[in-house]
């Protein structure tokens, strides 16, 4: 049986050094699948970003890939499934509508991890509204984790979005998604297409950075 490629997709001014690419790589670790796991740098441009991904996705069309989405990479992740059949997505509070958000992010941003400076347009806002999805071919391939303590963006339209998903939706945590750690058992399994989800259990709300 050909091992599951495990791809960690990070979010808006993120980068492979965020904490839970880096969790997510220590369990691996444990489990000796760290050489089926990548975790792409993404430019700020959405085109090559997703360049970037499909690459990675379409290299062994008949490889089994997970898709670990968080935010703005919940969005990728989407368009990822969308395109390509032999994908799955765990999404960690996906941006459902990214262009109407970074809206209030135009001029210039730097990147927390690598201190890259560059200047948000409204073709990055295009080039997001060009990746716009519909009704989703099959919710079975998807897996929502959302905290209700996002504050970055509202947790009840993903969801919505993904209302026909198995969905984990914790009350509390944070757009960062505490307590990350206690999910990850979850992942392999929805790899083949189990749910296996712990009972939510409320976490307070928090206004942390991550």
């Amino acid at each position: 049986m050909t091992q599951t490629l495990i791809i960690y997709i990070h979010g808006f001014n993120s980068s492979p050094a965020s904490a839970k690419a880096r969790l997510l790589h220590r369990y691996l670790l444990t489990l000796g699948l760290a050489e089926h796991y990548r975790v792409p740098a993404l430019s700020h441009w959405p085109v090559e970003a997703m360049q970037k991904l499909e690459a990675l996705v379409s290299a062994e069309p008949e490889r089994p890939v997970l898709l670990i989405g968080s935010s703005l990479g919940g969005y990728y992740s989407t368009a990822l499934v969308e395109r390509y059949d032999n994908c799955r997505a765990v999404l960690i509070n996906p941006a459902v509508e990214p262009d109407r958000l970074l809206a209030g992010w135009l001029g210039v941003n730097e990147n927390i991890y690598t201190h890259e400076a560059y200047m948000l347009t409204p073709q990055h806002l295009e080039q997001l509204r060009a990746l716009g999805q519909g009704p989703l071919r099959d919710p079975s391939r998807y897996l929502l984790l959302q905290q209700t303590g996002d504050e970055t963006l509202d947790y009840r339209e993903a969801v919505e979005r993904y209302r026909d998903c198995p969905q984990f939706v914790q009350p509390g945590g944070s757009h960062g998604f505490d307590r990350f750690e206690d999910l990850l058992p979850a992942l392999l399994p929805f790899a083949e297409g189990r749910v296996e989800l712990p009972e939510p259990v409320a976490l307070p709300f928090s206004q942390l950075e991550h």
